[in-house]
């Protein structure tokens, strides 16, 4: 609770700390590489054995200021291999992607982008392979959006409810498949969409390893079961006024809902549904500057016959899996969850090259067969933005987190965090 302090405190101080009035142009990674290596014309013959590279020292306002407009159907590519460790994955190797572009003029047409980020771990030799796209045509008119994902995921759990303790876990070995889709049509040339879906989950050769402390209630609710399937359509509508989803600079508002209902006919080991409603609040505080105030709520349920051990709602198992940072992943797991989070945005560079961030979390699940939420398990934390592609807006976000009971610990991710 000391450290929720003083970073709600940090950000209160950060208003005035950080402010920047001036508005210039962009420079990204690739502008600080080519100021770095720059290469000569041979015009003369007398450098014919010259070695052809140059190298210069990194300083505003030499470096290059040029447009940051957008061309339609052209790729605007984002990439970081960077070995890591994070809180959930240990020590790892990651090759972050993202691959934004426009199919039409980008006044009329909000950006696209795919994001595949495969990694491995090192320390845990977990293997994860996730696809996730949101594509959006000429003028917005249809809206594609998907998550597709295969995983191999030794992890802990910490068992069902709010009053899970990190010192009591059980070590559980899973592969898994999934496969969200999702259509959607814009209603009456607006900011609001309306569409359906299907959304899959396979998680197979499902085994316990090992047990820490008084292990958790996970052998109690899964049984001896090796392999759990959900499959079901869904029925979505969508707001969305952002122009830009990896890296929104104007205030906008975006809020999704999504019902889904899984069939035994369709495949489910059982019938179940769920709702999943995801709402954020992006508000430019100043003119002149990328400060904004930025808030994210989730709110997931379940409802039905026996939701799958996996399948329940649990930090860090949204699209995006960033929910929770300062936990790990699956901290917190129950039939039903809240989340709530808020970031103070702001440039540290006047070039936007530099930014930083802090936040502010809580997240809290309801018990089992009872819809009541008591307690919550607070989290925040710092971190830094590097532009990695200005025209697509694109960041390389590292950020560090804390949470209770002595959690705490780093995290990733190429493009914010919500």
């Amino acid at each position: 609770m000391r450290n929720f302090i003083y970073c709600f405190c940090l950000i209160l101080l950060g208003f005035p700390l950080f402010s920047q009035e001036t508005t210039v142009k962009q420079i990204d990674l690739l502008d600080v590489r080519r100021e770095l290596f720059q290469t000569r014309h041979r015009l003369d013959t007398a450098l014919v054995n010259d070695s052809n590279l140059l190298i210069s020292v990194i300083n505003h306002p030499v470096l290059k200021r040029d447009s940051i407009k957008m061309i339609p159907y052209k790729l605007y590519p984002s990439l970081a291999p960077v070995p890591g460790y994070n809180i959930q994955n240990g020590l790892l190797f990651i090759v972050a992607t993202n691959f934004s572009f426009l199919t039409g003029k980008q006044s009329t047409t909000n950006v696209s982008a795919i994001s595949f980020n495969p990694d491995y771990s090192i320390s845990y030799h977990q293997v994860m392979l996730p696809l996730v796209f949101n594509i959006w045509s000429k003028d917005n008119k249809i809206n594609l959006q998907g998550d597709w994902r295969y995983y191999y995921y030794p992890t802990n759990t910490y068992g069902l409810g709010n009053n899970s303790s990190l010192s009591n876990w059980d070590l559980i070995n899973y592969s898994y498949i999934r496969f969200y889709q999702f259509g959607l049509k814009q209603l009456d040339k607006s900011d609001f969409y309306a569409g359906v879906g299907y959304n899959y989950d396979y998680h197979f050769d499902i085994s316990k390893i090992a047990t820490g402390g008084s292990g958790t209630d996970f052998g109690l609710y899964n049984g001896n079961t090796t392999h759990t399937a959900s499959s079901g359509p869904t029925l979505n509508l969508l707001y969305d006024s952002r122009k830009n989803p990896n890296n929104p600079i104007e205030t906008a508002f975006y809020s999704n809902l999504v019902y889904r209902s899984n069939f035994t006919f369709l495949g489910s080991d059982q019938n179940w549904q769920s709702v999943y409603n995801d709402n954020r609040a992006y508000i430019k505080l100043s003119k002149n500057s990328d400060r904004m105030l930025t808030f994210w709520n989730l709110n997931w349920f379940t409802w039905g016959g026996k939701v799958p051990y996996f399948d329940l709602p649990s930090t860090g198992w949204d699209s995006y899996s960033n929910t929770g940072r300062g936990y790990i992943q699956g901290r917190l797991r129950g039939p039903a969850m809240i989340y709530l989070e808020s970031e103070y945005r702001f440039p540290i560079t006047k070039n936007g090259l530099f930014g930083g961030v802090l936040f502010v979390n809580g997240e809290s699940v309801s018990e089992l067969a009872r819809y009541n939420f008591d307690g919550f398990l607070p989290g925040c934390g710092f971190g830094v933005r590097i532009k990695v592609n200005k025209f697509s807006g694109v960041n390389f976000a590292i950020d560090y987190g804390f949470g209770t009971q002595g959690s705490n610990g780093p995290a990733f991710n190429v493009s914010e965090v919500f």
